[in-house]
């Protein structure tokens, strides 16, 4: 959940014009098959609040000069399901899925994770799922878990590196031990209280924030911009220790095959259209296409997962992401480099656009897949 600039939003138009298309359960229809949301820069406007358990569609249209991000969140304030990068005059449907209970929806101008909010009641029950999507989100957080052992693993040998100030060391475990987090990104920030803490880019603080400044990308900073790690041991111990804690977090974690995979593998492409073919999110380092690649694994783990879901359902979606999912995966080659890639400032505007095409093309059918799991 990160600020946006133009330039981003220009890599990212095609995805986020890229719409689900989807009927709301059980008659709540009030747009067309779904429930409107009207946002602007400093309302959210819903149009029903009494809504049936099961799939629901909002159709969020964003009536502001500001980007704008649609949320769900859980009573405690964490996101149940969120829709990123909804751009000033555009509208999209998002397709979640909602268990009994008291929610608040949420509409933040600007993408700051604030903003005017609704409370909402969903009742009722569900109908009875798919006993392979039950599989496949079990196989899913086994997947979630073992990438978050690998990242602190990885991390704890830069972190080494960091104490001992052997800054060449630590430049080449640095975007290793981003690679676990990057695959899972969109679980992880459901812990609004530690992607923060871990992840922040300095791009995105406001001047006050500064001072509480840690993570990732300060010892990149401090790496590829100051050259020197000294005085920096505690940032390490930090980071190992707030990942530590989102590992202890994670057993008691309960993810949904429509809102926490096939929203998570948008997510992680839309991270991959506002971030990474951008530029913006490895600013010192440029090791952009690491996360890149990360990004498009995590999100092709997750169709894998579903797949056969998907194929049985909707045999042609099937198709459409295997073969861009392969397009995506076959440029990325064009720029390795030994076990990793090519620094990103070195990727001309030419190739910098055909990543851009590609991801913007498999972002198309990915934006379809939650409607398809949702049946």
């Amino acid at each position: 959940m990160r600020p946006v600039s133009v330039l981003a939003l220009a890599g990212a138009a095609a995805v986020s014009m890229s719409l689900l298309a989807a009927c709301g359960g059980d008659g709540e229809a009030d747009a067309a098959g779904g429930i409107a949301v009207t946002a602007t820069d400093d309302s959210c406007e819903v149009a029903k609040t009494e809504l049936t358990a099961g799939k629901t569609t909002f159709k969020v249209s964003n009536k502001g000069s500001k980007v704008n991000e649609f949320e769900v969140l859980k009573p405690d304030g964490k996101i149940l399901a969120e829709r990123e990068n909804i751009g000033p005059g555009t509208s999209v449907d998002f397709v979640v899925n909602l268990p009994a209970g008291q929610y608040k929806v949420l509409c933040s101008a600007g993408q700051t994770g604030k903003g005017p909010s609704q409370n909402v009641t969903v009742s009722g029950k569900a109908a009875g799922g798919d006993q392979r999507l039950a599989q496949a989100t079990a196989d899913y957080k086994t997947y979630v878990i073992g990438k978050l052992d690998d990242t602190i693993g990885k991390t704890r040998k830069f972190v080494d590196a960091v104490k001992a100030d052997d800054v060449a060391k630590a430049k080449e475990l640095y975007a290793p031990s981003r690679v676990g987090w990057e695959t899972i990104e969109p679980v992880a920030e459901k812990f609004g209280d530690i992607d923060p803490k871990v992840d922040a880019r300095e791009a995105d603080l406001k001047p006050e924030e500064k001072k509480d400044w840690s993570g990732w990308h300060l010892l990149e900073k401090a790496l590829w911009e100051d050259g020197s790690v000294k005085g920096k041991e505690k940032y390490g111990d930090r980071l190992l220790k707030d990942l530590e804690t989102l590992k202890s977090r994670l057993p008691g974690l309960t993810l949904d095959p429509v809102n926490d995979m096939a929203g998570g593998a948008k997510e992680l492409l839309d991270e991959v259209a506002t971030g990474k073919v951008t530029g913006e999110e490895e600013a010192f380092s440029h090791t952009d296409l690491v996360d890149f690649k990360a990004n498009v694994d995590g999100a092709k783990k997750i169709y894998d997962l579903l797949k056969p879901v998907v194929q049985e359902r909707d045999a042609q979606l099937a198709k459409d992401l295997d073969d861009n999912f392969a397009g995506v995966e076959s440029l990325l080659k064009k720029h390795e480099k030994g076990d990793g890639y090519v620094s990103y400032d070195k990727v001309g505007k030419g190739d910098r656009k055909d990543l851009a095409d590609a991801v913007n093309a498999l972002g198309e059918p990915l934006s379809k897949l939650a409607e398809v799991v949702a049946k």
